[in-house]
């Protein structure tokens, strides 16, 4: 239970109707779930508006509503704030009602277009080794020390994440590892939280669905880095060209990392095959089960950011040797009859062009590299085509395939994506609609040494059709038909 005014602190008020000195229980943005007493805070969403349902929370027992336009018709003895941005109230009101957890723990949030998910992931792992108490706020999952719950967004609402850092602190966790998104930036799910520093790993073509462009998108990025205390770090990958971008007008202490330009943090890929990847990073050697170009990204990122968290050098590459792969993150297996199948959430062409480009500089080029991608619906589609390209300039065979066609046809979504095909590469592809049987086909076409890789939903468990998802594990299903081919 929190007085209202106290949960209000630091919140921009535009104008009060009623009293502030109420006793509150709980907070809500959904007019479903509010009960006597709660907050019911309206907001402005893509698919609905929070206004539209202030009378239903104030039935349901709302004692207070927060709101961008105070409803004609007010109710005596319900309180209504009215502020400029809901959203933004929301994230402030959460911090103070849960208590500030993240002024209780180191907060690291990174973000970037690819590699959110792998860095965060990695460096759970890499502190939990190191024998601290660690949470991580992630799209494949989200942990409080060894406790597990189900990850629903890549950046949670502000009231899922102040819970989630509660019940850190509850949990006596030291450290916490978050993925930042654009949409969380831009929604501000983050603000009023304070942060001990941000990662920027990369920028590529990604959710132009949403922003209106690819300089506004950059710029949300950048708006998390402009946000950091004095007392936090920055680290910024400065061999992708937006690096130095994150940096301009940040308050926090600056940092660079890149394995091809001049950076405080440097590394050098010795060995790269499919045992995993020899570095040489700031002149120390380190070898490391995960695979590729973009994790010698990622692991260089590790690196810095377990140095600059206070980590010695010594303990940073230790640990970085005991890394194992995050869930869908060019996770792959052999099979009997040596047929490599690799499993990758690569779904924007910058991360399907960088797995590819992994995958061909190991393989002998005696071997085929069979690829199954789609895009999913819904999203972007300015993509598709680079996506359909990519794929097949890139591979030997391409099966094109649904990935989550949402509420599109995904026939139509197939055929965006091929149109980015040259005609020479005409010859290589094939579309299968029903992304079970293109797995299938893509393991009967596979010979001994061959690779197939399955592209586009990594760690996800279904697939989602018109508002339903099925149960669909992408890894699960080319283990089972690569067995079932064996015998």
């Amino acid at each position: 239970m929190s007085r209202l005014k106290d949960i209000l602190y630091k919140v921009s008020l535009e104008a009060v109707i009623g009293d502030t000195n109420v006793t509150i229980k709980d907070i809500h943005f959904d007019s479903r779930k509010v009960e006597l007493n709660d907050v019911f805070v309206a907001i402005r969403g893509t698919q609905s508006d929070g206004h539209d349902f202030i009378q239903k929370a104030v039935e349901n027992g709302a004692l207070v509503v927060i709101c961008e336009e105070i409803p004609e018709k007010t109710i005596n003895g319900v309180t209504y704030v009215r502020v400029k941005n809901s959203q933004e109230a929301l994230a402030i009101m959460a911090d103070n009602f849960y208590g500030n957890p993240s002024k209780n723990l180191k907060l690291v949030g990174v973000t970037g277009t690819n590699g959110k998910t792998t860095v965060a992931s990695l460096l759970y792992q890499l502190f939990t080794k190191a024998g601290f108490k660690v949470g991580l706020l992630s799209t494949v999952q989200v942990l409080v020390a060894d406790e597990k719950f189900p990850a629903t967004h890549t950046t949670p609402d502000s009231l899922t994440i102040n819970r989630y850092l509660k019940m850190m602190n509850d949990a006596g966790v030291e450290y916490c590892f978050m993925e930042v998104s654009s949409h969380g930036i831009a929604q501000h799910r983050t603000t009023g939280l304070v942060f001990a520093g941000g990662i920027f790993t990369n920028l590529s073509h990604e959710h132009l669905d949403y922003h209106n462009s690819f300089a506004e998108y950059r710029d949300v990025k950048k708006a998390f880095f402009d946000h950091l205390p004095a007392s936090a770090f920055a680290l910024t990958n400065v061999d992708d060209k937006n690096g130095r971008v994150m940096l301009q007008n940040t308050k926090a202490k600056k940092y660079t990392y890149a394995l091809k330009s001049v950076a405080d943090y440097k590394a050098q890929i010795l060995e790269n095959d499919f045992g995993g990847l020899l570095l040489k990073v700031n002149d120390q050697e380190v070898w490391t089960k995960l695979i590729g170009t973009f994790n010698a990204y990622n692991i260089l990122a590790i690196y810095a950011a377990s140095e600059l968290l206070g980590l010695t050098t010594i303990e940073s590459l230790k640990y970085i040797s005991e890394l194992t792969a995050v869930s869908g993150r060019f996770q792959y297996f052999i099979s009997e009859d040596k047929i490599t199948a690799i499993v990758d959430y690569a779904h924007t062409p910058d991360a399907l062009q960088n797995v590819l480009d992994t995958i061909n500089s190991i393989r002998t080029k005696n071997e085929e590299l069979i690829t199954v991608v789609g895009c999913g619906g819904d999203r972007d589609r300015t993509k598709r085509p680079k996506m359909g390209h990519i794929a097949s300039a890139l591979s030997t065979k391409v099966v094109f395939t649904s990935d989550n066609p949402r509420t599109e046809d995904p026939d139509k979504i197939i055929e965006e994506v091929e149109a980015g095909v040259e005609p020479q590469n005409y010859k290589k592809i094939m579309s299968i609609t029903n992304r079970r049987q293109a797995i299938k086909t893509a393991c009967q076409l596979a010979k001994k040494n061959d690779i197939i890789l399955i592209a586009g939903k990594g760690h996800e468990t279904y697939q989602e059709i018109n508002g339903v998802r099925k149960d669909f594990d992408d890894l699960k299903i080319v283990t089972e038909y690569l067995k079932e081919l064996k015998k």
